[in-house]
């Protein structure tokens, strides 16, 4: 247990509305080492929204255990996981989700909010992680004064700031053209190699999956199949 980042085992989450039972996931199990990147393929509507949302600990199986770093998250209070998701996980979503009236500083300083920093601490911390993104020159710039390209590093950065364990990214490049997608996918697999950050990826392009160390695909609800690849290598963007 003490190797694995992630272990999903045998989860099940079922919906009721009356007589209408919808099984949105079937006994899916899987498991990633630290440090590894996953891609999470299937159609719309097989599960993969349902699957994240409970990895992202946002939802609660209706049978199965998830083990997040060795803590049973589908065993913790609501306050517990709240504080968890603050501390151990990042979020990377297809919109960007970035307060438009806030400067690229400002919304990564966000996340830093629920934690015992002074100002100056969040404010380093936010500018040291955008630097590291290559957006030291885009500090105090808007969202709206940024390309699609430039926000999802934005929201990277946001994902990063609280040095989570684990990132989940929802459809990261969906709403970027082919190449700022790939410049994304190549930043979250350099993520991987040099800070061993395991990240989780749901995605519709199957061409960027080649950056992935492990394709799991969902399909109706259940685990179509679980492939360990062998990812290409990461290069600068």
């Amino acid at each position: 247990m003490a190797t694995d980042a992630v272990r999903v085992e045998n989860v099940t989450k079922v919906y009721r509305s009356g007589d209408i039972t919808v099984r949105a996931l079937d006994g899916v199990s899987f498991a990633l080492k630290r440090g590894e990147f996953a891609a999470i393929v299937g159609p719309s509507g097989s599960g993969k929204s349902t699957l994240m949302n409970i990895l992202g600990t946002i939802d609660r199986p209706t049978n199965g255990q998830v083990y997040i770093d060795g803590a049973l998250t589908t065993d913790m209070t609501n306050n517990q996981l709240a504080d968890f998701r603050n501390k151990r996980l990042g979020f990377v979503f297809q919109a960007f989700n970035l307060i438009n009236g806030f400067t690229a500083e400002q919304n990564v300083m966000l996340p830093l909010m629920m934690q015992p920093l002074s100002e100056s601490e969040r404010r380093e911390r936010a500018v040291r992680m955008l630097e590291q993104l290559g957006l030291g020159g885009r500090l105090h710039m808007l969202p709206t004064k940024l390309s699609g390209g430039e926000q999802q590093r934005v929201a990277i950065a946001r994902a990063l700031v609280n040095n989570p364990s684990i990132i989940l990214a929802d459809e990261p490049t969906g709403d970027l053209d082919t190449k700022s997608g790939e410049n994304v996918v190549k930043l979250l697999k350099r993520i991987c190699v040099e800070q061993k950050v395991t990240i989780i990826m749901v995605t519709h392009n199957l061409d960027i999956t080649e950056y992935c160390d492990q394709i799991i695909r969902i399909r109706d609800g259940k685990k179509e199949s679980d492939t360990k690849v062998r990812a290409k290598t990461h290069a600068k963007v």
